[in-house]
């Protein structure tokens, strides 16, 4: 499976959780305790520590402006306590919050599925703003429980909120539901249905997406940052109360606070936009490069925001293109390279602005660490540096769940599945987990076999299954019953498994088995 890796650097933290600061009265200082002005968070999306393959340099190794901040500063840890599954969402959560998603709602990213009351499944996304119902991809969904939802079934404390009662604003830019993450349903709760935000939704989706996803301000009391533009941060479940709050939602809103002369630029001088034609202003999108996240930070810290929340892209892949690189391929090599030269100069900037290791706490992690697929590098010996890698096959390998069991097994039972290389199953009917339907289906997925085009073989897909009972024990049941699927395959991990079914509902066999892989 994948793993998490944590670094922190710098000095402890004392806030206080549990008391609730009036809004009324005079602004409060912000106190960090322990000495502590600044808290720099950053959350990358995969960052390697140790290497794929042995001749080519870690992630890490390839950026050593970070890593020798790291390890010259703080604490470096590589303990790797990963929720299970691994993935974007879940992760950050679990990072946000310090607990894992049982205990928030969201164990299964970056999708999941919930059962609707006739025993059918429906898709919902992980990535959903703090406050919001049960993401559902359906149209009319039959689950509007908290997204954010705790054992109580009430929607999880604020990351925010110790800090905001504490009298820090709080900044943060792409990480995960702390910031609108879908454009019109935030749109229409924080400004309403019938205002302007929500006409430019409607008439202008791209720009709407630049100018009020993937950025926001949560407010202390009486902040001059939200003296204009902002809304009420509302959290009307939040343990002792959370009225009288402010928040700025959106670069829209943001920006002329933070960079009152024009747009906010990445670290290279570059105006921070989306990839329209003309670029939009504002949020580049939830895969920002690491000189547009850390260019957005150091604006939010120099205008005396001193808590910032961040999230930058993976380096491993080409988001351009939308595939994926090889260890010690030029174009992996070429971006770790812009991440390393980005650091230098965020550190730099910071410390001119005094913002250093004496009163900042840094905390920089990775979601994942994710599973290299892919066959030997050309040539024999590679480095990446001084030699480029190539690769003959690179990429997971994706394949039908139901094509398989249909050909293996001539298995028809109807079920859907939150696609992964641990894929969850929720079966039709919402069956117990003792039924004789759910036991055939574990074990004809415990035995499934299929052609891996890397290996040139037919392996056993099935590494593990996760019953109900399994899923209690990896903190995977959450307080609302419809997220709970049937059981989980935790697969080989060189494949991306699906489950998708003909207009007729019978499968094409894999005949040859190879005609069900397929390299992406």
């Amino acid at each position: 499976m994948k793993g998490i890796v944590f670094f922190a650097v710098a000095a402890l933290i004392a806030v206080s959780l549990d008391q609730p600061a009036a809004a009324q009265g005079q602004p409060k200082h912000c106190d960090l305790g322990n000495s502590v002005e600044h808290i720099v968070y950053i959350q990358f999306d995969n960052v390697h520590f140790r290497r794929d393959n042995p001749n080519v340099p870690s992630d890490l190794e390839q950026m050593p402006n970070l890593l020798n901040f790291l390890e010259g500063n703080g604490a470096f840890l590589t303990n790797h306590w990963t929720p299970l599954i691994s993935h974007t969402a879940v992760d950050i959560l679990t990072s946000l919050t310090g607990v894992y998603g049982d205990k928030f709602g969201v164990p299964i990213g970056n999708s999941f599925r919930y059962f609707n009351p006739d025993g059918t499944s429906t898709a919902a996304g992980s990535f959903a703003y703090w406050t919001d119902p049960l993401d559902s991809f359906g149209t009319n969904p039959t689950d509007t429980t908290p997204q954010m939802i705790d054992r109580q079934g009430k929607t999880h404390p604020a990351p925010w909120v110790p800090f905001t009662r504490a009298g820090c604003d709080v900044g943060a830019f792409s990480v995960a539901n702390i910031e609108f993450e879908n454009t019109v349903l935030d749109i229409n709760t924080v400004f309403g249905p019938d205002s302007p935000e929500a006409q430019e939704a409607k008439n202008n989706p791209d720009k709407a997406i630049a100018d009020f996803e993937g950025i926001a301000v949560h407010c202390a009391p009486h902040s001059a940052l939200c003296a204009a533009h902002s809304r009420p941060d509302l959290l009307p479940q939040e343990p002792g109360g959370y009225a009288g709050f402010d928040a700025l939602f959106g670069n829209a809103n943001v920006q002329p606070q933070i960079s009152p002369e024009g747009p906010v630029t990445d670290l290279d001088g570059n105006v921070i936009a989306d990839t329209s034609n003309p670029p939009n202003p504002g949020f580049p999108g939830f895969s920002p490069s690491a000189s547009q996240t850390l260019g957005y930070l150091a604006t939010m810290l120099e205008s005396r925001i001193p808590v910032v929340y961040s999230y930058i892209a993976d380096a491993h892949d080409d988001h351009v293109n939308d595939v994926a690189f090889g260890p010690g391929e030029s174009g992996y090599v070429q971006q770790l390279a812009a991440y390393n030269d980005a650091f230098g100069k965020f550190f730099a900037r910071l410390a001119a602005d005094g913002i250093t290791k004496q009163n900042t706490l840094f905390i920089v992690t990775s979601d994942e660490n994710d599973h290299f697929a892919g066959g030997p590098a050309s040539p024999e010996g590679c480095d990446g540096i001084s030699t480029p890698c190539t690769y003959a096959n690179i990429g997971e390998v994706d394949a039908n769940l139901s094509r398989l069991l249909f050909t293996q097994y001539g298995e028809l039972a109807p079920f859907g599945v939150h696609a992964d290389s641990a894929p969850t199953f929720y079966v039709d009917g919402n069956p117990d987990p003792l039924d004789a339907l759910t036991r055939r289906l574990e074990r004809e997925v415990a035995a499934l076999t299929a052609y891996n085009p890397i290996t040139d073989a037919n392996v056993n897909l099935t590494q593990a299954l996760a019953d109900r009972q399994e899923q209690e024990f990896l903190h995977m049941v959450t307080a609302d019953p419809n997220r709970t699927p049937t059981f989980i395959m935790f697969a080989d991990p060189d494949f991306f498994l699906s489950a998708t079914y003909p207009p007729n509902g019978t499968p094409a066999p894999c005949v040859p088995l190879p005609a069900c892989s397929l390299e992406d």
